[in-house]
């Protein structure tokens, strides 16, 4: 049995975050000392690390909630259950993907008009295409 600082340390977590999927009901704390201190188990522990390891992956709180209910009962729910949330997880994952390279691309396009000397940014090529994109876009609207 493991105190709460001891799991937070294991799942390398803060003890606030325990707390924090303790009120959002992913976790619980049945077992109590007689000064009234939590006690977590092992399976406490994989949980624990369970959520973490699905935070890492960006999955919301309601997500793991839906792969907690599937791994606490296997065998009432499908394979095709908990392989939905990741597909909407990577959809999600692929579509920042994609903005992100759109941005990458639209950075490298300022950055190879500027020509980064240093004379004067009166007239900076990156400010001048900011401007223009910032109007272009308020005229858009």
């Amino acid at each position: 049995m493991f105190r709460i600082g001891e799991l937070a340390k294991l799942a390398e977590v803060t003890p606030d975050t325990i707390r924090y999927y303790e009120k959002q009901q992913m976790m619980d704390h049945e077992i109590r000392t007689e000064g009234g201190f939590r006690l977590y188990s092992e399976n406490d522990l994989q949980r624990l690390k369970f959520i973490r390891h699905a935070r890492q992956l960006g999955f919301t709180l309601e997500s793991i909630r839906e792969l907690l209910s599937i791994r606490i009962d296997p065998e009432h729910h499908t394979c095709q259950e908990s392989k939905s949330i990741v597909q909407a997880r990577l959809s999600e994952v692929e579509a920042r993907i994609q903005e992100l390279q759109m941005m990458q691309r639209s950075l490298q396009k300022l950055n190879d008009a500027c020509c980064g000397s240093a004379h004067s940014s009166v007239y900076c090529s990156i400010l001048e295409a900011l401007e223009q994109g910032a109007s272009s876009t308020q005229e858009g609207h």
